[in-house]
């Protein structure tokens, strides 16, 4: 009995994730339509059924990154309705992410990615732009809440944490994984979620009884 066929989207999901592992080992230079038909075990011409260039694979990773970034935000919130512990779980669920795709940040940051292509630059914008927005409007649920304080921005705390990320994961990258980006963050987070809280009155925090 001959194996069932994948349909195409799981088909294009594995090619995708089968190039973004290429990239994060040999760079977007070791990218080829070949290269990826040897790492899934397949011919290149199975390849081409899906994908007509390296183009057409270079945006189906981006596609991918627009697809986990946002569904780590839509899971979180299906877990807890705690905004900042939906903030502390995208914050790991993102580094994971990271961890697993090394290739993310060299497709993000590689001049070979947006070179030449405005629409796919805007494309990565958007991308980021939309995961920014919509940690944002985690922040103000806390906001309305009353846990998160009511002074700062959403959209500066958003980008605030994103800068809990990069510069960790840049580390991470540069070191070989030398650098424990997971503890970085952890860490991070700690200072960050202090910073933004809203501290009560302490008339508030409750007052201790004693019993007669």
């Amino acid at each position: 009995m001959g194996t069932e066929k994948l349909n195409t989207e799981v088909r294009q999901e594995q090619i995708a994730q089968a190039a973004l592992g290429l990239v994060g080992s040999q760079g977007m230079k070791g990218l080829s339509m070949g290269a990826v038909a040897l790492r899934l075990g397949l011919v290149p011409s199975a390849l081409y059924r899906h994908f007509r260039n390296k183009d057409q694979v270079i945006e189906a990773i981006l596609d991918l990154l627009r697809e986990r970034l946002l569904g780590n935000v839509s899971k979180v919130c299906h877990e807890t309705s705690d905004p900042l512990e939906r903030l502390q779980r995208v914050l790991m669920r993102h580094i994971k992410l990271i961890r697993e795709n090394q290739g993310l940040i060299r497709v993000i940051f590689s001049e070979e990615v947006h070179h030449g292509h405005p629409e796919r630059k805007a494309r990565v914008y958007k991308t980021i732009k939309g995961y920014l927005d919509a940690l944002a409007e985690i922040v103000h649920q806390g906001q309305q809440e009353g846990v998160i304080r009511p002074d700062v921005d959403p959209g500066t705390i958003s980008v605030m944490f994103l800068g809990l990320i990069q510069p960790g994961a840049i580390l991470w990258h540069l070191s070989e994984g030398k650098f424990d980006v997971t503890k970085q963050a952890e860490r991070s987070w700690k200072i960050f979620c202090a910073a933004i809280m809203l501290e009560k009155p302490a008339a508030d925090q409750g007052a201790v009884t004693q019993e007669d």
